[in-house]
């Protein structure tokens, strides 16, 4: 899983232009669909010749909460000195890195950008599964982590997001990359 997410810089070295509305090469690179993410991983996998994705959601989850059963990975409390989310006035899009990792090492887990994740929205199946994929085809791509114009309850670990996989100046992306 990507230690940030990924970056308007990262995103112009491999696109060559940037989409997004509030500018910064060391913000999270926002105003990219699902699709433009494809495309951007597609060139960034041949460009690298790596095997970067976007994460499913069972996996964005598993690293968001880094071993914790808690509402954040610091706690059951957010505050503004734990993330980037709607109680900071003005909400503004913040540089990654900027607050405390996660156990893993994984920064910005909790608000600044929603990130998209690989899967189909959908319930969830029943009873107990490991790693589960969502479904094959669906109308809505999942969403996770809040952003920093969302509310509280949007920027928990549990909490699922989802979009028509259009572009928003508050959604933006982290990798995966299969080993």
């Amino acid at each position: 899983m990507g230690k940030h997410e990924v970056t308007q810089e990262q995103w112009e070295s491999v696109i060559g232009k940037n989409p997004s509305d509030t500018k910064g090469a060391k913000l999270p690179v926002t105003n990219v669909s699902w699709d433009n993410c494809q495309d951007f991983i597609t060139k960034l996998n041949v460009k690298t010749d790596g095997d970067y994705r976007l994460p499913t959601e069972a996996e964005w989850e598993y690293s968001c909460r880094a071993g914790t059963n808690t509402a954040f990975y610091f706690g059951d409390r957010i505050t503004k000195v734990n993330a980037n989310w709607g109680s900071q006035v003005p909400s503004s899009i913040k540089g990654v890195g900027n607050y405390k990792s996660n156990a893993f090492g994984l920064y910005d887990m909790h608000g600044n950008v929603w990130e998209w994740c690989e899967d189909w929205m959908a319930d969830y199946p029943a009873g107990a599964v490991t790693d589960p994929k969502g479904p094959a085809t669906g109308e809505r791509r999942v969403l996770r982590v809040g952003s920093f114009d969302g509310n509280e309850s949007k920027a928990r670990s549990s909490y699922r997001g989802n979009s028509t996989a259009g572009r928003d100046f508050f959604t933006g992306l982290r990798l995966a990359k299969t080993p």
